[in-house]
Parts: structure tokens; sequence; C-alpha cells
């Protein structure tokens, strides 16, 4: 834990049209709000025109674009005259691979294994034949001969408007000799799948990983953001994907080492379940969307959620299991993803697995094929983004799972192969260094697998709780009780109470506002099914894709053409059940852009309409309860941008739109409330403050979740609304509050006596939620 550990933080997207100087702007709004730090997207020099910044061009420069290095440095003044510190988001793991902006990628191009650079790039030299593949032709490279042109002064290839450096020496070759004399292979880009020889983000070849284990990789890509911590520019880091890194602990480690301790620093790692993060990392723990999952899990009725999939099975007619139930849908979707998208980083862990056969007399003789297929089927097994060898990398390839995997297998000595392959990625086939590449390759490659077959494919399969498909959710199990999210929450005030929590992020498909809405779906499945057959008349597609865009209508509330059109066209594409990026069918694709015209932003939206006014006031307490939960919870809350005011936004672009202040609602007044408190009272909710759970009493005592923070504040807020007006009301349930007078930070003007029980009906008779402050 450090001094700079922040009370809250708001997350501002920077962007060439939101640069430093219009950040520096909303200072005095952020800071009236009561945060303590501004989050701020990556700062380094990106491809031009980026509007993330995750595509780092050079880790030596702040961005030009965003006001460079003195625009951040005079961002940081005027935050900390306002009171504010600043965070930044690091990315460690890759870089844009674009030409010619990569200047250290230039260079290997040009001088080849050579070159200074080449250590910091996971090239394999051997598979590319010498050569590094560069999957960026739009066609056939035999295509484009008229299109190339090679500029001799400038000593560089050009195709169109793409540039590439020459190898010394060969400008004066004719064109076919001068491209195979290169140290690189310009290709056409479908040739990524199957013959990439270096290691990528995800799927995505553009974005080319960096070796930051080598120490001098480290300090070189490190310099910048280390010289603006230690200058007091910077107070935190979010180190965005360790998951793709060789050695996520160690790179914290030293990381740790370089700043001195100094930084508050959280993780983008993304837990599954029950999953813990490794306690010997040393940060103060991960950016929250396991939080997420635990807040919006507390508003889904659970009864209700696996009614409402029994209705989409019957509505969408998913054929065979590929979108009706989650667990197949997922390792379908496993098994599609890691056979095509990811074929040349399973050829890669194939080849080495053979090199380690090879130098073992017991293990020779495996067939190529039966170690391909080994991979694949224990790779899809990996029910975690990543295998860890502290924390049980055992508990994740278990003996069961490689049981399961040879059972895919028809020859008995093929399947031994399964075995070869979980000892290696085990780390108990010796340390060479094969056998470290594969070790660490598996693990990063697992990681690419969950989340290109869970949240970019199967997210988009099976879509009967929309809300619940977000980055570490489970949408088989979308529904979180009481009694988890109390020991949730108590874990991390025992063991990561400075970690990080969201509730919306720029990742996030669907704003916490939209998502609010849709949970509330879960507690009336029969008037959705009822909607549905009121608008069965406008013809869609397929069933699957009118489910997602009606069910996105209402989360967004009012008609939006063209904000949903694009949704829709990225989920479909996502899914790839009709068409794909890669594969669009044009057919499919205008058939989806007349259904929303005729359908959720035609006439028919008057029926999704009358429906998001029926469950308004439960939408509404949804917001405002995991707004609340949020923001007084164990960990350190960041805001997205705009958040502090109802958010209605969609998956990017749509969610990453330049930050204006909003219009102040009743969401505004909670944030403010709830921020407040946090700094009027730090200890209360710092590293030391705790937790307690408080159990309401009654009849209805199920539909209130409330907690105590150092015997000093007390939250409580309503849950599943909709399902306790239908039984009723509160009756007689009711929350006994600790000794003392509480003062009700939502109302200033009521205070209540403690050690008494407090009817739920009075405390929650003007709102939902309730904030109150120990006074006495």
């Amino acid at each position: 834990m450090t001094s700079h550990t922040p009370l809250a933080t708001y997350r501002l997207q920077l962007q060439p049209d939101f640069p430093f100087r219009a950040a520096a702007g909303a200072v005095p709004h952020l800071a009236s709000l009561g945060v303590s730090h501004l989050h701020l997207s990556p700062v380094l020099e990106a491809v031009p025109g980026s509007t993330h910044g995750y595509d780092v061009t050079d880790h030596g420069r702040v961005r030009e674009e965003l006001g460079g290095e003195a625009g951040l440095r005079d961002l940081a003044r005027t935050a900390r005259e306002h009171g504010l510190g600043l965070v930044v988001d690091l990315v460690p793991n890759h870089m844009a691979a674009a030409l010619p902006h990569n200047r250290a990628l230039w260079e290997v191009l040009r001088d080849g294994p050579a070159s200074p650079y080449a250590r910091w790039f996971d090239i394999d030299w051997e598979a590319g034949g010498g050569r590094v593949l560069l999957p960026v032709l739009p066609q056939r490279i035999g295509e484009l001969a008229d299109d190339l042109r090679v500029d001799a002064d400038a000593e560089v290839l050009r195709c169109g408007t793409q540039v590439f450096p020459l190898r010394p020496g060969t400008a004066g070759l004719p064109l076919a000799e001068l491209l195979d004399a290169q140290w690189y292979r310009p290709a056409w880009w479908r040739l990524a799948r199957t013959e990439l020889n270096y290691r990528r983000f995800f799927t995505i070849s553009d974005l080319i990983g960096v070796r930051v284990e080598d120490p001098e990789v480290f300090e070189a890509t490190h310099a910048k953001i280390l010289e603006l911590v230690r200058d007091g520019v910077v107070d935190g880091l979010r180190i965005d994907h360790p998951d793709g890194l060789a050695d996520p602990e160690a790179y914290l480690r030293t990381l740790e080492a370089a700043t001195g301790g100094a930084c508050w620093t959280v993780v983008e790692k993304i837990l599954t379940g029950d999953e813990r993060l490794p306690s010997s990392w040393p940060v103060a723990g991960t950016t929250g969307y396991d939080a997420l999952r635990r807040i919006d899990g507390l508003f889904v009725d659970g009864a209700g959620a696996e009614e409402l999939a029994d209705v989409y099975r019957r509505f969408a007619s998913p054929p065979g299991d590929r979108g009706g139930y989650w667990e197949a849908t997922a390792r379908r979707a496993a098994y599609r993803v890691v056979t095509h998208e990811l074929a040349a980083e399973v050829a890669y862990l194939t080849r080495t697995a053979e090199r380690v056969c090879a130098a073992y007399p017991g293990l020779r003789d495996h067939a190529p094929w039966a170690l391909r297929a080994a991979v694949r089927e224990l790779l899809i097994r990996v029910p975690v983004y990543r295998p860890y060898p502290q924390g049980g990398a055992e508990e994740v390839l278990t003996e069961g799972a490689a049981r399961a995997a040879k059972e895919t297998f028809t020859v008995p000595e093929e399947a031994a192969a399964v075995d070869v392959v979980r000892e290696l990625a085990l780390g108990r086939l010796g340390d060479g260094p094969d056998q470290r590449a594969f070790r660490a390759r598996f693990a990063q490659t697992a990681s690419a697998l969950r989340a290109k077959s869970v949240e970019d494919t199967a997210f988009y399969r099976y879509v009967p709780l929309l809300s619940a498909n977000e980055v570490g959710g489970e949408p088989g199990r979308p529904a979180v009780s009481p009694e988890e999210f109390h020991a949730y929450c108590a874990r991390l005030a025992r063991d990561w109470p400075a970690t990080g929590t969201v509730l919306s992020t720029h990742d996030t498909k669907r704003s916490a506002d939209v998502r609010a809405r849709i949970a509330v779906l879960s507690q009336c499945p029969g008037r959705w099914a009822k909607l549905l057959g009121d608008v069965a008349r406008v013809a869609a597609p397929d069933g699957h894709l009118a489910w997602s865009a009606w069910q996105t209508s209402l989360g967004l509330g009012r008609p939006a053409r063209e904000r949903l059109e694009g949704a829709l066209l990225k989920a479909a594409r996502e899914a790839g059940l009709h068409t794909g990026w890669t594969e669009q069918d044009a057919v499919y694709e205008e058939a989806v852009a007349a259904f929303v015209t005729d359908g959720p932003a035609g006439p028919p939206q008057h029926a999704v309409a009358e429906l998001a006014a029926e469950v308004e006031p439960h939408t509404w307490a949804n917001v405002l309860g995991a707004a609340l939960v949020h923001l007084t919870m164990p960990g350190v809350p960041d805001l997205y941008q705009g958040t502090e005011a109802v958010y209605e936004a969609l998956v990017d672009p749509d969610n990453r739109a330049p930050f204006t202040p909003p219009r102040a609602d009743r969401k505004t007044a909670l944030t403010r409330a709830a921020l407040g408190l946090r700094r009027r009272h730090p200890e209360v909710f710092g590293p030391e403050g705790a937790y307690t759970p408080l159990a309401a009493s009654g009849e209805a005592a199920a539909h209130c979740v409330a907690f105590v923070r150092s015997d000093r504040v007390v939250t409580a807020v309503t849950r599943l609304s909709l399902r306790l007006a239908e039984r009723g009301g509160w009756g007689d349930t009711a929350l006994t509050l600790p000794e003392g007078r509480w003062t009700d930070v939502l109302d200033g003007g009521r205070v209540l006596d403690g050690g008494r029980s407090v009817p739920l009906a009075e405390l929650f008779a003007e709102r939902p939620v309730a904030l109150l402050s120990r006074t006495e």
C-alpha cells in the first residue's frame, strides 16, 4: 500500500478530440464530485489518429496529438491545484506493428536478427524461413505487382500508402530478388491465421507482442513512465492485459522495484468464477471486473433468469447446442477459435513440443498432428484465462482435463501426446529454453483463447440476459446472492482492500445503466415474452438477432437507430453465426439494417417504450442500488466518464465519445454524496476500513442488502424491487441499525436512532437506497 492510494478515480478517454488540455478543463467539475485521481487512458505515442491509445508506437515519448509531455505535465499541475492526482493506463504487453511509426520494428525488418531491437519481439525466425511474415496486404502479393515501387533514395519499398524498409544493399535488385532478399515477407492479410511467426495481442496482427521480460527491453519501454512517476506526475498505474506477459509476477516485481513502491498499481486481470488473484503479486488488486460481476448479480433474480433462458431457447431456436446452453456454447466457440483464429499460435506450440520431444529419447516419435491436437484439447479445457504456477496450475490443468482430452483421440498411442503437452505446460519436462518458451506461450495462448472465445464469441452467441455478458461474467449463472456478495466483500476487505472496482469501463459491452434496465427482465420474464409476441410481426433475419435487438433497444430505453444498428452488426460479426469480420455476408447485414429500421427503431418501438415505462421505478432501483454499493464497498471505485449521471452506452465506439460533463440527475446527487463521504472520512473506506454485513429481518429480508463500514457508515439498498412490489412491499421487514445517531446523507434532514429496528418501508420511503453516517 502506498501514500498514493486513491479514494476514488475517474476514467477519461483521451484522444485527439479530447487531449490533455480538454482534460484539464474538466478538472474543476471532477474535483467537485469528490474523486481523488484522474484515471487516464494510455498517454504514450500511438498510431496517428488512434482514439484509444493502446496501439503504442514509441514508449519514450508522450503522445504529441494529446499535447505532448508539456501538456501532460500541465494537466498534472492543474489536477494537483484541485487536490487530484493522476493514474495512467500502461500497456506493457504489445505495441502497434504500424510502419513506419514503430521505429523499433522498422529497424528489425531492415536489419534482421542482428538488430539490437530484435530482442524486443517474440519472432520465430526459423518458422518464417529467416523472415518475419507481415500480413498487411489487401490481396496476394502477386496481384499487387504493379503497385510495388522501390524508392532507392529513401531505401524503402512502397505498396500504395504502405511503406517498408529495405535491407541495406538491396534497392538495386530486380523486384522478385529484392522481395526474397528482405528480412520480412509482405503478405496477404489472410495468411496471418496460419503463417504468422510473431507473438501478437489476441488475434490482432496489427499489435505485436513485446518481450518486457528482457531487462533491456523493460528499461527501454518503461523509462518515460518511470520518469513521470519519479517526478510526481503519475501516482498510479493500471496495467493492461498482464496475462499476455511471459511472466506477469516477475514483471510486476520488476515494476515495483523500479517505482520504489511509490505507485498504486492495479492489473487488468480477469478472474473466472471463484478464481483468486495470486496473493504473491505486488499490486493493490485488479481493475475491478470481479466486483462488477458481483454487484450486477445482486440485482438479478436467479429463478427468473432461468425462466428467461427457457423463453430464449423457444424464441431464438438456437440450432443444436450452439446457443441454447452456456457451457456448450462456450466450448463450441473455443473449438472454433483455437482451430481457426489461433492456428498460428497452436502451430508454434506444436513445433516447440516437437523439439522438446526430439531431445528426449523416451519422447521421440510423437506425431506432430497428435501433439497439435493435444495442445488444442488442453487449451480449450483451461477453465480460467491463464494457469499460474503459484495458486496451482495443477488445479487448472487437472488430470481430469487430461483424461477428457484423451477421450477425443481414437488411437491410444496418439492420446499419449496429451501427457507430454500437460507435463510441458506444468514445467515438468526440464527447464531448457524450449521448455520455458512452451510454458510461457501456452499460458499466453490460453488467455487469448479465453478472451476471444468467451468475451468476443460466446457472449454474442448466448444472450438470454444480455446484462450478464460482461468480461468476467457468468451468463449461465448470472445471479449473486447477498450471502455470496458479503463473503466476496469480506475477502476484499481482508486481502485486497485497495483493489479497483468498476461498473462501467471503456471495454464494457453495455454501460451499467443499460445493464440495470435489462436486468429487470429477470424479474418479469413473462412480460418480456409478451413484448416479443407483440413485435413478432416484424420479420427479423433470425430469432437470435431479434432477441438481442429488442433487449438492446429496451436497455437504451429509447430509439437510436444508428447506435443500435452499429452495435448489432458488431454483435453479429463477433458471433460468427451468419456473418463475420473477415467473411461478411452483405445480404444478411442488409437484412439486419432493415430490421432495425422497421423494428426496434421503427413503429413497434412504442411496445418497448411501454415496457421501459412500466419497469422505470425498478430500473432506478437497480441504477441507484448498484451505484451506491459500488461507491461504498471495499476497494477504490473507478467511475467511467459521464457515469456520475445516468449513462446509457453500448459497446465501443459508442462508449468512447469525447467526454462532456453530463446533466445532473438523481444518480449525480447520490454520487456526490457518497464520494463526499469518502473524502470526509477516508479512514472509513480506506485500506484499514472494516466491512460488516448487516442483515434485515422479516418476510422480505432477501430484498435488502446492507453493510456497515468501520461502524461509521451504513449502506442499504433494495434488490429485486419488482418482485418486492409483486409480493406487496416490505411488510414488517426491518433493519437494526448499530448503536448511535445516524444521519441520512441522501436526505440531510432525517436523523435515525441506532440500536433499534427501523422498518424498511420507513427507511426506503423516499428512495430505494439509504446512506447513513453516524454523527455520535
